[in-house]
């Protein structure tokens, strides 16, 4: 059937109107993500890397906003293709604290398409690892109350600091929400963590393959006999420990907080000798530093405690503090000290209560926050 002029008429708008339509160019902010937080490089700033891409039939220029101050322009790569495919990259350099960052697609000076605010901070960020005690094995959830407080969950993704943790084992409480708000409040900066604890591990499940070991732990599920009747880990813990640390450009330091699943075990076959549990753990920091490309010292607490009638091992004990008389890690807090009404159960159990939680929270921010002051 032939058109009516009127439906020629018609049928052209629509086609500028597809035309336009397909203009719009279309614009994605990759980095920085929502709420992250980014460990700062000295004591008042940190750097960040702005970057993303943006999809239009013809070229276009990419300006940001930080802080709802000027519109600046990044400079912008084209890929050739059918469609333009332009990537941005900048590295910048901000003040310690939280900021909003925005970005906008502009052709002729005029503004095409943008992203929302997304909101990130500049301070510190910690890795969180061990057994239940780093985990989510305590007492009671809670919550940060400051709202610069964060943790980044096995997904790449950032969330306000909420028990359980995201990427640690178990559904119950932590020390992060209220270690969190204490370092804040102290250090004057946002914090950020990345949990990966796992409940009962014995550092002998932490190795990664290829360390033999001469006695398994009472948990077996994480290692494997060897053909010379030897013992290993499977290297996933290791290797979940490592992926988590590559996580982040950087972070201050790892958090270690384990040694209950090698002390004092009731089948003594699978205690493990202070000696061999401080070789151990210097070939975990060498190696999962080494392998992750990343040189954070690590805090290690002394832990060994089962309960009110086993308060600790002496042997391991001493292995621990072995790395931090040596130099190797730095000395985190003495958690085999926090008895009685501090732990569960009514005081009979290995995990920590709810002020139990707190009490621990503070005796690590005692050891980290002077350290941390002194890096300035």
């Amino acid at each position: 059937m032939k058109l009516r002029p009127a439906s020629n008429a018609f049928l052209a708008l629509l086609l500028s109107m597809g035309a336009l339509i397909a203009a719009e160019p279309t614009l994605r902010l990759t980095s920085p993500t929502a709420q992250a937080v980014l460990q700062r490089q000295t004591a008042n700033a940190g750097r960040v890397l702005v970057g993303g891409e943006v999809q239009s039939d013809t070229p276009v220029s990419v300006e940001i906003r930080l802080d709802g101050g000027e519109w600046k322009p990044v400079p912008t790569m084209e890929n050739p293709g059918t469609i333009v495919v332009q990537s941005f990259s900048q590295t910048l350099e901000l003040p310690k604290g939280m900021h909003t960052l925005e970005a906008r697609a502009v052709r002729d000076k005029q503004p095409l398409a943008s992203t929302s605010k997304v909101q990130f901070g500049i301070g510190e960020v910690f890795v969180v690892t061990g057994q239940s005690n780093s985990a989510n094995h305590g007492a009671v959830k809670t919550k940060a109350t400051s709202d610069q407080v964060f943790s980044l969950t096995p997904k790449g993704t950032w969330q306000p600091c909420v028990d359980p943790q995201p990427g640690a084992s178990g559904g119950g409480g932590s020390i992060l929400p209220a270690l969190g708000d204490e370092l804040q409040k102290r250090l004057g900066v946002p914090i950020g963590f990345i949990p990966c604890g796992i409940g009962a591990t014995s550092i002998r499940e932490w190795l990664p393959t290829g360390v033999p070991f001469p006695n398994p732990p009472t948990i077996v599920s994480r290692v494997r006999k060897t053909a010379d009747g030897a013992w290993e880990a499977d290297g996933k813990a290791y290797a979940m420990l490592v992926t988590r640390m590559r996580s982040v450009p950087s972070f201050r330091a790892v958090l270690w907080h384990q040694g209950e699943s090698d002390a004092n075990q009731s089948d003594q076959t699978r205690t493990l000798s202070g000696k061999l549990y401080a070789e151990y753990l210097t070939k975990l920091i060498a190696g999962a530093n080494k392998d992750s490309q990343r040189t954070a010292p690590w805090f290690v607490a002394q832990v060994s405690y089962h309960g009110p009638t086993d308060v600790g091992s002496e042997d391991i004990r001493a292995a621990q503090a072995s790395l931090w008389k040596d130099k190797f890690a730095l000395e985190g807090p003495d958690s085999d000290a926090l008895r009685g009404p501090l732990r569960d159960n009514g005081g009979k159990g290995i995990h920590f209560s709810g002020e139990g939680l707190k009490a621990h929270a503070h005796a690590w921010a005692e050891k980290m926050i002077p350290w941390i002051e002194a890096q300035r």
